[in-house]
C-alpha cells in the first residue's frame, strides 16, 4: 500500500514535551513547542525520546485525577 497524504511524516530528532497535566510526548525538534507544551530538555532518536518517556512517566493518569483521587483517599 502506498503513502497517503494521512500518514504522517518520521523526522530525524525529536524533543520530549509535558504538558501542565504532567502528559507527555515527542514532537518535532526543529519545530516550536506545541501550545500548551513545554520541552523538558531531552532530544534525540524516536526511540531515545520514548525510553526517556518509558522511564519518568510511571502514572499516566493526569495530575488534576491525581489529585482528586489523593484528596478522596485522605477524605478531603
Amino acid at each position: 500500500m502506498g503513502e497517503t497524504t494521512q500518514e504522517r511524516t518520521e523526522y530525524a530528532e525529536y524533543k520530549v514535551v509535558v504538558n501542565d497535566e504532567e502528559q507527555y510526548s515527542i514532537w518535532p525538534v526543529d519545530r516550536d513547542d506545541p501550545l500548551g507544551w513545554k520541552s523538558v530538555g531531552v532530544s534525540g532518536t524516536k526511540e531515545r525520546c520514548l525510553e526517556h518517556i518509558r522511564m519518568v512517566w510511571s502514572d499516566i493518569r493526569p495530575l488534576s485525577v491525581r489529585r482528586r483521587m489523593q484528596e478522596r483517599a485522605e477524605g478531603r
